[in-house]
């Protein structure tokens, strides 16, 4: 690993990463991502914390469901916190079953939290709402399509399928960009927001 913070991966330098399974391939990004120096993975959080919220107010954002920092993904608490100072509504995601989409509830930074059965942090008081407008989706790893891997639950994929289809914003470390295909059942995120830059859909931000 490079020992500049700055430049610590090269998705560019990976071909062995990017051929395996997907399997192999998500055990590959997630020991990547967990090895990031804290200095690196703090200075990282910070500029797409900056970028969020730069995007956040040209879009007009108005509500958003932002996501609970597992497994080393980036931690945006700070931007949430300044979301909600701007008047933004927040919510978080709630597994309410297995095998089915997420459901949503509203959510206040610094409001007491407990954990679910799958030991993903949630408010210890549900207000269950319909899915936001824009959904924040947490990338364990993404390609030049936009398409997202995640841990292999499908649940993020299950809540996209029904309509009216929120917007998809990924959140990654720009160095677990990789190359794999799509299943028939993946659905490409709108933009994805790295530490380096904005892979925007067709078109362009709105």
């Amino acid at each position: 690993m490079n020992s500049d913070p700055r430049i610590t991966c090269d998705p560019a330098s990976s071909p062995a990463i990017a051929l395996q399974e997907k399997a192999s391939l998500r055990k590959a990004l997630l020991a990547t991502r967990r090895a990031l120096p804290a200095a690196t993975r703090a200075q990282w959080d910070a500029a797409i914390a900056q970028r969020l919220l730069d995007w956040c107010t040209t879009a007009n954002i108005p509500a958003l469901a932002v996501y609970w920092p597992l497994h080393g993904e980036p931690d945006l608490h700070a931007a949430y916190a300044e979301l909600a100072a701007r008047g933004v509504a927040l919510a978080l995601p709630v597994v309410l079953e297995k095998h089915a989409p997420l459901a949503f509830a509203s959510w206040t930074p610094g409001e007491p939290m407990v954990k679910d059965g799958m030991g993903v942090a949630v408010p210890a008081h549900l207000r269950l709402l319909p899915a936001p407008p824009v959904l924040l989706v947490p990338c364990l790893g993404f390609n030049a399509e936009r398409y997202r891997l995640g841990y292999g639950g499908g649940y993020y994929d299950r809540t996209l399928e029904h309509a009216p289809r929120p917007r998809t914003v990924g959140i990654a470390y720009a160095c677990l960009q990789a190359q794999f295909a799509s299943g028939p059942y993946d659905i490409a995120l709108d933009q994805v927001v790295t530490e380096g830059d904005l892979l925007q859909q067709a078109g362009g931000i709105t």
